[in-house]
C-alpha cells in the first residue's frame, strides 16, 4: 500500500457518524451499494476489517486508527483553507464531542456559544456517563471527551477542567413523605432515587458508601437526562444527586433542599481529553471549554 484513498476514509467517517450505510450514502449522494463497496475497498487496502457490523456500528482497532487519522487531516485542512482562499465562505466544521449529561445541562453550551453564534461549527454531541465518554474518544467517534479519566489516551492530551460538586437533594414534600426522621437506612429502602442509566455508579456508590445499601435493595428510576433529574426532584417524586451549579436557584428559593448539607459531595473530577494535534477551530474549542470550566469549577 503506497497511499491512502481519502474517499474511502470519508465513507468510514460518515457511516460511523450516521450509524447507517443508507443514511451515509444519502449524505454522500451515492448509492448504498457504492458506499458498501468503498468500505470493502478500504478493507482490501489494509487487509483487515475496519467495521464491526453490529448495532451500533463499531470500529475495529484498524478502523479506529484510520478514522482518527482522517479526522485529524480534516482538521488540518480546515485550518489551511482560509489561507488558500481567504474570500471563500467556508462551511461550518462538523465537530463531535463526547460529554456527560451534567456538563451539557450546566456549562458546556455557554462555553461553546461564542463559536456557535457565528456558525463556525456544526456540533454533534454524544451523551454518555462521564466514566464512559472516554470510550467514544478511544473509538475515534469524537475529537474530545469530558471524562473522569485523567490518564491521556495514546495520541491525546488531558487537562483538568475542575471538580463538579454535587448535592443530594429533594423537595420539601418528598422529605416530609419519606424522610420525616431524617436519612435512615430504613427510609432509603422505600424512597425512590434516580440514576442516569443501569451502569451509572454515582448514585449506587453514594448510597452504598454512606448507608451500606447494596444495589437493588431500594427503588431507583433510570433517566438519561440531567434536566429530568431536576424535574423529578422538584415534582416531589424522587431524591437525587444533582450538580450544585444546576440548582442554585431552586436551593435559594426552597423548591429543593439539601439532604446532607454538612457532608461534602465532591464526587466528580472532570478532565478534557482531546487529540494532541490541535489546529484552528479545534484549538479554539479547547480554549473555550477550559476557560469556562476554570471560571466556574474548583480546581482542587
Amino acid at each position: 500500500m503506497n497511499h491512502l484513498d481519502y474517499k474511502l476514509l470519508q465513507a468510514l467517517d460518515v457511516i460511523l457518524r450516521e450509524q447507517s450505510f443508507e443514511r451515509a450514502a444519502q449524505q454522500l449522494h451515492i448509492t448504498q451499494s457504492a458506499i458498501s463497496q468503498r468500505i470493502k475497498q478500504l478493507e482490501l487496502l489494509v487487509a483487515q476489517p475496519v467495521l464491526i457490523r453490529t448495532q451500533p456500528i463499531q470500529l475495529t482497532a484498524m478502523g479506529q486508527l484510520l478514522l482518527t487519522h482522517y479526522q485529524q487531516v480534516q482538521q488540518l485542512e480546515q485550518a489551511l483553507l482560509p489561507h488558500l482562499s481567504p474570500n471563500t465562505l467556508l462551511k461550518p466544521l462538523s465537530v463531535t464531542i463526547a460529554t456527560n449529561a451534567d456538563s451539557l445541562a450546566t456549562w458546556l453550551i455557554p462555553a461553546l456559544t461564542p463559536l456557535l453564534q457565528p456558525g463556525l461549527i456544526e456540533l454533534n454531541l454524544l451523551i454518555e456517563d462521564e466514566n464512559r465518554t472516554i470510550d467514544r474518544l478511544r473509538r475515534g467517534e469524537a475529537f474530545g471527551a469530558i471524562t473522569t479519566q485523567q490518564e491521556a489516551l495514546p495520541g491525546c492530551q488531558s487537562e483538568l477542567l475542575g471538580y463538579m460538586d454535587y448535592v443530594l437533594t429533594a423537595s420539601p414534600n418528598f422529605i416530609t413523605q419519606y424522610f420525616p426522621h431524617g436519612l435512615t437506612e430504613e427510609a432509603l429502602r422505600k424512597a425512590p432515587g434516580v440514576a442516569f442509566d443501569q451502569r451509572d455508579d454515582m448514585h449506587v456508590s453514594f448510597v452504598e458508601k454512606h448507608f451500606g445499601l447494596p444495589p437493588g435493595s431500594y427503588p431507583c428510576h433510570t433517566v438519561r437526562s440531567s434536566e429530568a433529574f431536576v424535574a423529578l426532584a422538584k415534582a416531589g417524586v424522587a431524591y437525587c444527586l444533582i450538580p450544585k451549579l444546576q440548582i442554585t436557584a431552586e436551593l435559594t428559593s426552597g423548591q429543593l433542599v439539601e439532604l446532607m448539607p454538612d457532608t461534602p459531595l465532591r464526587e466528580r473530577r472532570l478532565f478534557w481529553q482531546r487529540w494532541i494535534l490541535e489546529k484552528g477551530i479545534y484549538r479554539q474549542i479547547s480554549q473555550h471549554l477550559l476557560n469556562q470550566a476554570h471560571q466556574i469549577f474548583p480546581q482542587q
